[in-house]
């Protein structure tokens, strides 16, 4: 039987969860104390803790110690994993998309709201503090600064991402680390190192564009496996395509991948650098936005399973750092003088003047503050778009819920096409990214990635467009 004790927490209880659910309080925002409900609603502190307790067994609020509460994310379905069914699991050539070439262009287009291409919010980045340090080792260095480094790059900052590798598991020494410009750089001289045209190369399915792209230049053939928002790629699946073709190499982004967000348990990271070591295949890493976990605990790279230098490990500092400085590195493993001599015929050496702003900013402690920020934004500005994918997107859209980066996979109800959506929403000034352009083979025709790094409420009529668009809502 209920109680007049019950029934007023309940109450109470009721109350905010109408104001959260109608937009009074959104995703990441701080609500009353207990002190304050109690104080507002003329109830008992017990009452109110009551009511928050039921508030946070339905997944509404969540507490933050010496902070209070906070509205949580919303608990949103992920995305189905495919089905081994699904997969191609016969190497097929590389194919380049021209709609990726057109998201490329119109990101850098102020006429366009993005909300598809995955560029870190530049408002956020400390662009003064590097600029400052920029001109502070120019100035130091003089010469030095203008001068090609025609090593594996600059030793302080080889030494810095030495230093930061420990927190990924991977005990790196400075001599173990190649800079070069950019993570995709890393990707693509791994790529030319390990692979001849008409190689195979297994990669997870939703992959991202630009590798595809990089790989239909070299020659190259893709084996597409199947992935799941919550485990990564399918080991299962890549085991049967290991037996059915011969695989040359093997691309992953373990944590966070572009475009689902997902990330795979250490376990399974363990028992994927297993399976490929003990058939001797290299396996490429990218871990561009691995640091932006939302936790304070960096998630492991799958490189800190690898016990025989099969692991190449990829990085950068363009999603969490600085994007136009162009700093990436790479781990090689046994392949270091093979991706040495690629690094060399690629670029020569990378820009000098960068890669010491960066070595600058890292040994001062600056990178870590800086981190600290932007995760804290980033999982709010995640919480509050797919709060608004919720309410705006068709009946029946599903997301992906990263707890890293900035990025996530938005599957819309079957009926819609992501291309034709991507066409109406650049009649009206907004950039999506469609799911074709994510597979080698044309899939995942009704799915989206979109880029959450960028809130504000031009964003927000922009999401209001796109889902008005994907229900046939005309403008």
């Amino acid at each position: 039987m209920k109680t007049k004790a019950n029934a007023l927490y309940e109450e109470v209880a009721g109350k905010m969860d109408h104001l959260i659910r109608h937009g009074t309080y959104r995703t990441g925002d701080r609500i009353p104390s207990i002190r304050d409900i109690s104080r507002s609603m003329k109830v008992s502190i017990s009452t109110a803790l009551e009511a928050y307790r039921l508030l946070e067994v339905k997944g509404l609020i969540e507490a933050r110690p010496q902070s209070g509460y906070y509205v949580s994310p919303p608990r949103l379905m992920p995305v189905t994993e495919p089905q081994l069914s699904r997969a191609d699991l016969k190497p097929a050539e590389a194919s380049i998309s021209e709609i990726a070439r057109v998201i490329v262009k119109d990101a850098s287009s102020p006429s366009f709201v993005n909300l598809g291409m995955a560029t870190p919010n530049v408002d956020l980045l400390p662009a003064k503090k590097l600029n400052r340090m920029l001109a502070s080792v120019v100035r130091a260095k003089d010469a030095t600064s203008v001068s090609y480094i025609f090593s594996n790059g600059y030793e302080p900052l080889r030494i810095q991402i030495a230093q930061r590798a420990i927190q990924a598991g991977c005990p790196l020494t400075p001599d173990e680390v190649v800079v070069t410009t950019g993570c995709h750089e890393a990707i693509a001289i791994t790529l030319r190192a390990l692979c001849r045209p008409g190689d195979a190369v297994a990669i997870e399915s939703p992959f991202f564009f630009n590798h595809l792209q990089a790989m239909a230049a070299m020659g190259l053939k893709i084996v597409e496996i199947p992935s799941s928002p919550k485990e990564g790629i399918s080991l299962e699946a890549l085991a049967y395509a290991l037996e059915q073709a011969p695989v040359k190499a093997c691309l992953v982004s373990a944590n966070y991948s572009n475009p689902t967000g997902s990330s795979m348990p250490d376990h399974r990271k363990k028992s994927l650098v297993k399976m490929l070591a003990e058939r001797q295949i290299p396996l490429i890493e990218d871990d561009i936005y691995g640091d932006l976990s939302f936790s304070d605990a960096r998630p492991r790279a799958a490189k800190s399973f690898d016990r025989e230098g099969l692991v190449v490990l990829c990085s950068s500092f363009s999603k969490t750092l600085a994007p136009g400085y162009r700093v990436g590195w790479v781990a090689p493993g046994r392949y270091q003088r093979e991706i040495e001599h690629q690094r060399m015929i690629n670029t020569l050496a990378p820009a000098s003047p960068t890669q010491m702003a960066v070595a600058e900013f890292l040994a001062s402690g600056g990178y870590e503050r800086h981190l600290r920020k932007v995760r804290r934004i980033y999982e709010k500005q995640l919480g509050r778009m797919l709060e608004a994918v919720r309410r705006l997107f068709p009946e029946g859209t599903k997301t992906t819920r990263p707890d890293g980066s900035f990025i996530f996979w938005a599957e819309l109800p079957a009926s819609v096409d992501s291309l034709e959506l991507f066409r109406k929403a650049r009649e009206q000034g907004i950039s999506i990214a469609p799911g074709p352009i994510f597979s080698n083979s044309g899939k995942y025709r009704n799915f989206l990635r979109l880029n959450a790094a960028h809130w504000s409420p031009a964003v927000e009529r922009a999401l209001e467009t796109v889902g008005e668009l994907a229900m046939g809502k005309n403008h």
